[in-house]
């Protein structure tokens, strides 16, 4: 009988101010809510026994300190995927409607426009 090859997930170090997804593996197990959330990391440190690595978040939307993050329960949140939408925007229209707002503002500030119209293609 042949094994099916198991996924294997890549080793990621986290750095301070490193945003990241973290899951209370415990809260989830059990059934409880608020077990997912995005943090901040704020610093790392290696367990004295295990020497394992792990992790001080914040988390953000309450602004809890949470210590000893096992790096198991955690996965990066990129700037790419935080900026997708800037990065996508549909400029070649002229319907700013179909533009999230994040573009807008970051397009209002690269092109140092207060209005909410886009410059007039020539």
């Amino acid at each position: 009988m042949a094994q099916q090859p198991q996924a294997v997930r890549p080793t990621t170090t986290y750095t301070k101010g490193d945003f990241v997804l973290f899951r209370d593996a415990k809260r989830f197990w059990l059934g409880q809510p608020g077990h997912t959330f995005v943090g901040r990391v704020e610093r790392f440190w290696q367990h004295p026994d295990t020497r394992k690595n792990l992790y001080d978040l914040v988390e953000l939307s309450g602004n809890r300190p949470v210590a000893g993050v096992d790096p198991d329960y955690m996965r990066p949140l990129p700037a790419t995927d935080a900026m997708h939408d800037i990065d996508t925007a549909p400029l070649s229209g002229p319907d700013t409607g179909a533009m999230t707002p994040a573009a807008v503002a970051w397009l209002r500030q690269h092109l140092g426009q207060d209005s909410s119209t886009l410059p007039a293609r020539h």
